[in-house]
């Protein structure tokens, strides 16, 4: 098994041919376990050692005979892999032991064979035995690691409830499912596919694919997830991507991408194994010819030699990083953190300053009108909000929604606007009844008539609007947003953790020194249009923060991309931020802190369990060659051999202790 692929073992026919391996090893381990007993009886070194003065003629080739079935059969593993490493000019593990076993081998049936000497045919029997145990042990270890991304894989429902033109309701596959379909999604069913709510309101359960714990309740026009479970009411879905465009399959793509991805820390692990694979080679040629010249014999110079090339195998080594890797990458999707850049996702742990965009992450970004007025005579308050409304109607934006909200609950007619266009960072421009209208940010009219008075009346924790008509200001909405109640714990843990909080915002200077204050955060930048938050980014850095920047993936795609860790937060279901290392599926500043501080956990369990790896070898190297020889302890090959496996399950078992903290 090649441990630096571990992680393509995710479609259906790799897991089938994953566990046929898994089967193969448990098959030979225990055809090799019932030839031990007479192996062993048969062995004059264990009569020896038992006082048994036990033989018959030929005892000797039935010995050559059982052992020569457990080298080919229980070793062939080993011996295959060794000439597949020798094809690709790789040396690794498998020629390790390869090597040995068949060093161990050729040795005892020269031995048969007329040669001067004692054979270790039980040594070679146990020595196969315990290592076709411990990948046994190993691959099941392996299969447990993926296991994550297998669930998330298993969530895809695979029947759907397909509503016809006649309306009548057909069962059809959810795969062959179309954008434009509608399905009909009973309650306590998992949803057939992506799509927007046509009918109808419920709870879903999301948790699964955003880690969104609580139900979240749902109504027309919302947006649905793949495989999120119906709570108790009756919902029909207008299907936006066919089930192989899901959201879910996207993750899981995303997911066997990042596993794929080799690290900094994995190729530092490749690279050790790589020298620790020919230090095993050099330290038993040195071993064998030390001991060989010392007199001590063919017999105990090859058994040292076999001892140090198996306890040196790299085999803990070669999964230190994979196994955390694998187990890391799938939790995390399960928990609503994408992970797209292994490097990124490993560099949180040295996030100095953290720089947040404001509306939306540490708020909840549903802003609503608080008050709203005119500023000239010409103009009622209400046509203020008319004449907003006309341009917004078509905007998504969290201000444009609270305008439309207020304006819908004033029962006012929003009116018609044209040549809509949007100002990046300002606002909206268009005309209406005739006129220019635009509706703009405060930094954006203070060289206009009336304008710089009311910058000054702002609020705190007010976002300001103005309406200009005719290059004049004709009134202003203020509108206020929110704090999330899980920000201040979400700072408080990051200061905790001695992280700097900084705001970024395109907002006034009195909403962000609000909002940053109320916080606690330590600095905050306001009124800064998305092309100068690059430059935002850059003066951190270049007072030498390492500095991870959340944003939308969209308008701040450039500082993203700037900042040593972009998190592009408050992707919903579109996971294409391509500017980002990581994406967090909700917008919780939460998920930032969990983020960050299972970064560090994950890399503190590589560090683990490459100091596990590496120390042990350290250690037991000297005792495989016996240089306490003399003070009467030794190590056979099958002793190195369960060292050598202990070692791995070690750090099997550490990569899975690895957990989330929400």
């Amino acid at each position: 098994m090649n441990h630096s692929e571990m992680q393509d073992h995710h479609s259906p026919a790799s897991h089938d041919h994953h566990a046929m391996m898994i089967r193969d090893f448990r098959k030979r381990f225990y055809t090799v376990l019932a030839l031990t007993p007479p192996i062993l009886f048969l062995s004059p070194m264990i009569l020896h050692w038992m006082h048994i003065p036990f033989t018959f003629p030929g005892s000797d080739y039935l010995l050559l005979l059982l052992s020569t079935f457990v080298f080919l059969y229980g070793g062939r593993p080993f011996l295959s892999g060794w000439w597949d490493e020798m094809k690709d000019r790789n040396p690794g593990m498998m020629t390790l032991i390869g090597f040995a076993i068949t060093v161990a081998y050729v040795y005892s049936a020269a031995t048969v064979a007329g040669l001067k000497g004692m054979d270790f045919f039980w040594e070679l029997d146990t020595l196969i035995l315990i290592m076709l145990l411990g990948h046994w042990i190993e691959m099941k270890s392996v299969a447990g690691a993926s296991r994550e991304l297998e669930l998330l894989v298993r969530l895809m429902p695979s029947d759907a409830h397909f509503i016809q033109d006649n309306g009548q309701v057909k069962e059809v596959r959810a795969s062959t499912l179309a954008a434009g379909d509608r399905i009909l999604v009973k309650p306590g069913e998992k949803i057939a596919a992506d799509g927007v709510i046509a009918e109808g309101e419920s709870f879903l359960n999301e948790s699964m694919l955003t880690g969104e714990s609580r139900p979240v309740h749902k109504t027309k026009g919302d947006k649905v997830i793949a495989a999120a479970i119906n709570g108790n009411g009756v919902l029909k879905v207008s299907v936006t991507h066919s089930p192989a465009d899901s959201y879910l399959s996207r993750v899981v793509q995303l997911v066997k991408d990042a596993q794929k991805a080799r690290s900094r820390t994995q190729l530092l692990a490749d690279t050790a194994a790589r020298w620790l694979t020919i230090i095993a080679l050099l330290a038993g040629m040195v071993t064998f010819t030390w001991w060989f010249i010392d007199g001590k014999g063919l017999a105990f110079a090859i058994e040292r030699m076999v001892t140090v090339i198996v306890i040196c195998c790299p085999h803990a080594l070669g999964l230190a990083v994979p196994l955390v890797v694998a187990k890391s990458t799938a939790l995390s999707a399960q928990n609503g953190l994408l992970i797209r850049n292994r490097t990124a996702f490993e560099n949180a742990r040295r996030i100095t300053t953290l720089v947040f965009d404001k509306t939306g992450t540490l708020t909840i970004g549903k802003f609503e009108v608080v008050r709203y007025q005119s500023t000239l005579a010409a103009f009622t308050p209400e046509d203020i909000m008319r004449l907003a409304a006309a341009l917004e109607k078509g905007s998504e934006h969290p201000i444009a929604t609270g305008i439309l909200k207020k304006v819908k609950d004033l029962d006012i007619a929003p009116g018609n606007a044209a040549d809509v266009q949007a100002l990046s960072g300002e606002g909206i421009t268009g005309v209406v009844d005739g006129k220019k209208v635009a509706v703009v940010s405060p930094q954006s009219v203070t060289g206009l008539s009336a304008g710089k008075d009311h910058l000054q009346k702002i609020n705190a924790g007010e976002t300001l609007v103005y309406v200009v008509v005719n290059d004049q200001v004709a009134g202003f909405i203020a509108l206020a947003d929110q704090v999330r109640p899980e920000s201040r714990d979400a700072i408080r843990t990051l200061h905790q953790n001695q992280i700097k909080t900084t705001l970024l915002t395109g907002d006034n200077k009195v909403v962000a020194e609000g909002v940053a204050k109320d916080l606690g955060m330590d600095n905050f930048f306001a009124e800064v249009l998305p092309h100068q938050k690059l430059e935002k980014i850059k003066e951190l850095q270049g007072q030498g923060e390492f500095v991870a920047m959340t944003g939308d993936g969209v308008n701040d795609a450039p500082a993203l991309a700037q900042a040593d860790v972009g998190i592009a937060v408050g992707s919903g279901s579109d996971i294409a931020a391509e500017t980002a290392g990581i994406v967090l599926v909700n917008s919780n500043p939460k998920d930032i802190v969990s983020l960050i501080l299972f970064g560090k956990a994950t890399y503190r369990k590589m560090i683990q369990n490459l100091l596990w790896a590496t120390g042990y070898n350290v250690i037991a190297l000297p005792l495989a060659a016996g240089v306490l020889y003399k003070q009467g302890i030794l190590l056979s090959p099958a002793a190195g051999a369960v060292l050598m496996s202990l070692s791995t399950i070690v750090v099997a078992i550490n990569a899975g202790l690895l957990k989330v903290k929400k």
